[in-house]
């Protein structure tokens, strides 16, 4: 069995990142499989670990940090860790899955240093700064401040576009999905 490639989606929220990634998965063909995290948060609701994410201690986490374990990670708050580990990425990809990562741009970065070329960094933009605070207004489910606080957020995020890849505008989400597909087609040779 061949061992599968690495693709890497990174964007500042309400760029329609999840969108494209979850059209993309329904395409068979790509054999693809999300990266499972590691956190040290508690299960929330039905998630399962193993399914979802691996649910760690934090102490067990920072125990792996020292040990080199993790592509990435990241303390979000105090004692809340989310992060990748190698050894699951290479499961996986023995497998023969194609592994899909929805990480933040410096996980993204920390990502395609470590596997180079086996791995494809897909940045997905939106089309202007105007543009995503419409769409985060939108949605209507943050308050002011908190579309204040992403805007300023996707502003120094899409500093990091050029160190990605490929770059997806996303103006038209349906052209947005056909040229990531195509993008990703082309990388896994089909």
């Amino acid at each position: 069995m061949k061992t599968g490639k690495l693709i890497i989606f990174s964007a500042p929220s309400g760029c329609g990142k999840s969108t494209i990634i979850g059209w993309l998965m329904r395409h068979s063909e790509l054999r693809l499989a999300f990266s499972i995290s590691c956190t040290s948060r508690q299960p929330r609701g039905t998630e399962q670990n193993g399914v979802e994410y691996f649910f760690i201690t934090p102490e067990e986490f920072r125990r792996r940090i020292d040990n080199g374990e993790f592509l990435e990670y990241e303390e979000v708050y105090k004692d809340r860790f989310y992060g990748t580990l190698k050894e699951q990425v290479e499961r996986q990809s023995a497998q023969g899955d194609n592994v899909v990562f929805d990480v933040d741009v410096k996980g993204g970065c920390n990502i395609k240093k470590y596997y180079g070329s086996r791995a494809l960094s897909i940045f997905i933009q939106p089309p202007s700064i105007d543009e995503l605070r419409r769409r985060l207004e939108g949605r209507g489910t943050d308050a002011p401040e908190v579309i204040d606080d992403r805007i300023a957020r996707a502003e120094f995020e899409l500093t990091f576009a050029g160190q990605f890849d490929r770059v997806v505008v996303n103006d038209d989400l349906q052209k947005a999905e056909e040229e990531t597909l195509a993008i990703v087609k082309e990388f896994l040779g089909l």
